[in-house]
């Protein structure tokens, strides 16, 4: 990699969760390492079953991490873009990717090897406290999603998303969809059909007001407790 192109990826990998606080000098032996790669809107990155040579951060873009079940439904597990990374869980067993990834829309992805990132571990411990601190944040992402999907229904599951993009977005009670119907169906567990007719529902009853992919909380503190309670 070139040396202005090295210097912008450092400072980039200095930035995101993953590498935050590590000295340049580690944070240049990543840039060694490091491969950026492009994937072009809804192309693969992996799948299920496929060896887990390396892991990803996602630079530019987004990227849906996702299983697909027996009788080829499409479960997304997480949502993922900059500065995220992905694909990690395999790094230290050195077994194959457990779900599949691939990219929402165009992409930019940062490649770091298994055995050249695992020797850059034994080398920098507090690498390996970085990496399993994501390990254990995904975990619990993990376990609020099986909560979320065996104990509350749609309406509430729904509510929760919302919140959850009011306080990422930080528009104040302006949000923007980020997916698709088909795909936010797909996270919440649920079909397109019920959904929109939930979102339909939550706009009459005065929680929110819906203009195209564009919402508005109206009642943040009914849309919290129906989060909460996880039915009307």
């Amino acid at each position: 990699m070139e040396g202005e192109q090295c210097k912008s990826l450092l400072q980039w990998l200095g930035g995101t969760s993953l590498f935050a606080g590590m000295d340049d000098a580690y944070l240049q032996d990543l840039c060694g390492i490091a491969m950026v790669v492009s994937y072009r809107r809804r192309a693969t990155i992996f799948t299920a079953g496929d060896p887990g040579y390396g892991f990803y951060l996602v630079k530019e873009g987004r990227v849906k991490v996702y299983m697909i079940s027996a009788d080829g439904k499409e479960q997304i597990l997480h949502i993922l873009g900059p500065g995220e990374p992905f694909g990690e869980a395999p790094v230290f067993a050195g077994r194959s990717f457990p779900a599949h990834a691939a990219a929402l829309e165009d992409c930019r992805l940062v490649f770091l090897p298994r055995d050249a990132f695992v020797d850059l571990v034994t080398r920098n411990p507090s690498l390996a406290l970085n990496l399993l601190a994501v390990l254990s944040q995904r975990l619990r992402q993990f376990a609020r999603m099986v909560d979320s999907l065996s104990l509350k229904e749609v309406p509430g599951r729904l509510a929760a998303h919302l919140l959850l993009l009011s306080r990422r977005q930080a528009n104040g009670d302006e949000l923007e969809l980020e997916l698709s119907k088909t795909q936010l169906a797909s996270l919440l567990g649920t079909i397109p059909e019920t959904l929109s007719r939930i979102l339909r529902k939550l706009q009459k009853a005065g929680y929110i007001r819906i203009e195209g992919a564009k919402i508005t909380i109206v009642d943040r503190q009914r849309l919290a407790e129906l989060a909460e309670i996880g039915k009307f």
